[in-house]
């Protein structure tokens, strides 16, 4: 990895856990991102370079998730499947390519229970998840239990024999093994339900199992959660009752998470989400036992890693979508180049959103996640003059990729900022992460010697001077406006939500904001918080609908404080002078005394530049939104492609 800078020397400190060596203490921790598994359930190229590319960033531990030890128990359809001897081969291709790198390697072993994507689950008790699952489960029964027991045992033996130098039980997050533990979801009468000892007793039979069937002393650790946070769950007292239990069978370490489906706050926190949300979990554990613990929970930055195991609060510290966003992250914090690291903004867009509904996870911020295996070196193409139209994060994205392959690139702004609309997302309350993103390329822009020229209008002239071979239009969106009768001849304000987050506005009071998307939301959020009243008019029955679901979550929370009122499947009857008379659940409702309304009813493309370029032969590339309005996800996507092809 280099020479190490003198900071961070905690987290780049080395660590025993059991038989475990590990070079330092950051955790690549499990993430199921519904890719690399063929139709016939073995691993692919797909997943190990996924792998390999965070392995060679130099991260001290890594843990595959989740690895299904039963065909009853697929939590989504591309997870690796550990149930047969058939799959050994491949997973062991899987440990070689890692091996190649100083890194530990290991399986999560995992039965998704009433949480998996089948249409028939099974569970402790015949009763329903909480969130997104669907369906009531079938009851175990104490055959199948069994069964299930020697399934890991049978799993993590396969896992040792295909190289794996470790396996971590997934007895967290609202899966099977947490479903025996949480009273609330164990109504079991036999010696599997009830009492402490007996709702534990499916974990402790599992562990025993693997240790009867692997080689003395293979490493072993449990995920718990800390807490449940859901009524009559799982709680902290459980946790730090049973972290010495689990000691005491031989257990290596304790990585400590917390949340179910439907819990509040989500086991996936959001951008919304407090850094290092769980870590007070991990904390109080680790004062009941004498094994290592590791802490998780939304922390991408690799100097708050190093405060938490510096402090004595964890052991070693687990960053799951950070990795995604940057694999270098290790080698990056080791050598001291933290403003390099691409950082995570928690939209969950790429991750959680898309292997939630079942399609390859990615992440917004880093395109390659998933494509590792595609994306082979090629030659530098010959250097050409690249002119961006527009400095939002599409343009921004496509500059930084075009000079990373040796183009030179000079981007036009017509405003006196960079950032486009991400400039304007970031200002909501809980927001202000997307102008990482903005700011993270900048510094690569400014270290890859882009010029970025504001307050520049493109022209004929201009591209004379310039003499680019290659346009790219970046110029982003613009607020549609509805075409409803009687909307422009009120005594109301009209404004646009950018209107409103440039401040070329001040609503009054009490406003109307007009659609329900996340925009409208959030600036919603945004007005509320400055005092105003806002009443929320969708025509649709789905808020916010362009979030990834757990981030979603936290915005409807936050819909429920004062001065926010939501009415959706709403057909507007009619503008009064001051006020609106709309239908909404069969009754006619009425505001009166409005002083604003807000358009929040779509985004239009805006491309008022192409024709410029065309006339003057350049040869044109559109994307982002101002090819079509989509999401970030798209714009970087399209950016990232855009930018390998020129």
């Amino acid at each position: 990895m280099g020479a190490r800078s003198l900071a961070l020397e905690y987290l780049f400190s080395p660590i025993k856990l059991g038989s475990l060596q590990v070079k330092n203490r950051l955790v690549m921790p499990p993430m199921s991102l519904n890719f690399g598994v063929d139709e016939d359930g073995y691993v692919t190229e797909q997943h190990w370079e996924y792998l390999a590319a965070r392995a060679r960033g130099g991260t001290g531990m890594i843990v595959v998730g989740g690895g299904a030890v039963h065909p009853s128990g697929l939590d989504l359809p591309r997870m690796p499947p550990i149930w047969s001897d058939r799959f050994i081969g491949a997973l062991r291709k899987m440990t070689e390519r890692i091996h190649g790198y100083d890194t530990k390697f290991g399986m999560q072993l995992l039965h998704g229970g009433r949480q998996a994507y089948l249409g028939e689950k099974v569970a402790p008790s015949p009763i329903a998840a909480l969130g997104v699952v669907k369906g009531i489960p079938r009851e175990l029964t104490r055959e199948e239990i069994r069964e299930l027991v020697r399934a890991y045992g049978d799993a993590a033996l396969r896992c040792q024999r295909a190289g794996f130098d470790f396996v971590e039980i997934h007895a967290a997050h609202g899966y099977l093994i947490t479903e025996f533990l949480a009273s609330n979801s164990n109504l079991r009468q036999d010696e599997y339900g009830g009492s402490f000892e007996n709702r534990i007793r499916f974990l402790t039979e599992i562990i025993e199992d693997i240790k009867a069937k692997t080689q003395p002393g293979y490493p072993i650790g449990v995920r718990i959660n800390g807490e449940d946070y859901v009524e009559g769950g799982w709680t902290l007292e459980d946790a730090k009752r049973l972290a010495p239990i689990l000691e005491q069978l031989g257990i290596d370490w304790l990585h400590v998470s917390a949340g179910i489906y439907g819990s509040m706050p989500v086991t996936i926190p959001s951008m919304y989400s407090d850094h290092a949300c769980f870590v007070h979990l991990a904390e109080a554990i680790k004062g009941s036992v004498s094994i290592p613990v590791i802490a998780v929970g939304r922390i991408k930055d690799p100097e708050l890693a190093d405060r938490i195991i510096r402090e004595g609060r964890a052991d070693m510290v687990a960053m799951g979508r950070a990795h995604l966003a940057d694999p270098d992250l290790a080698t990056k914090a080791y050598k001291g180049r933290l403003s390099d690291i691409r950082p995570c903004i928690g939209c969950c867009k790429g991750c959680i959103e898309r292997a939630l509904a079942l399609e390859e996870g990615t992440c917004v911020m880093n395109p390659e996640v998933g494509r590792e295996y595609l994306l082979k070196k090629k030659d530098i193409p010959e250097s050409k003059r690249i002119l961006v139209l527009g400095a939002g994060p599409a343009g921004l994205a496509v500059a930084r990729m075009a000079a990373l392959y040796g183009h030179k690139v000079i981007i036009l702004e017509e405003t006196s900022h960079v950032g486009g609309m991400a400039r304007l997302a970031s200002m909501p309350p809980g927001r202000s992460e997307i102008m990482e993103l903005v700011e993270y390329y900048l510094r690569e822009l400014n270290r890859l010697r882009v010029e970025i020229r504001l307050n520049m209008e493109l022209n004929r002239e201009l591209i004379s001077v310039i003499k680019p071979d290659v346009g790219i239009i970046t110029t982003g969106s613009l607020p549609e406006i509805p075409q409803i009768a009687g909307l422009f001849d009120t005594g109301m304000a009209l404004h646009t939500i950018t209107d409103v987050l440039q401040s070329n506005s001040s609503p009054g009071h009490r406003i109307v904001m007009l659609g329900g998307n996340m925009a409208a939301l959030q600036v919603a959020d945004f007005l509320a918080e400055k005092g105003r009243e806002v009443f929320v008019l969708h025509r649709g029955n789905h808020f916010a609908e362009q979030m990834a679901p757990n981030d979603r979550t936290y915005l409807m929370e936050r819909m429920k404080r004062p001065g926010i009122h939501l009415f959706k499947g709403v057909s507007i009857k009619e503008f009064l002078e001051n006020g609106i008379r709309f239908l909404c659940k069969g009754q006619v409702e009425t505001l009166n005394m409005i002083t604003d309304i807000i358009l929040s009813e779509g985004m239009r493309s805006n491309r008022r530049t192409t024709e410029v370029l065309e006339e003057a032969g350049i040869e044109v590339h559109i994307i982002g939104d101002a090819k079509a309005p989509r999401t970030l996800l798209d714009a970087l996507a399209e950016a990232d492609e855009l930018g390998r092809a020129l």
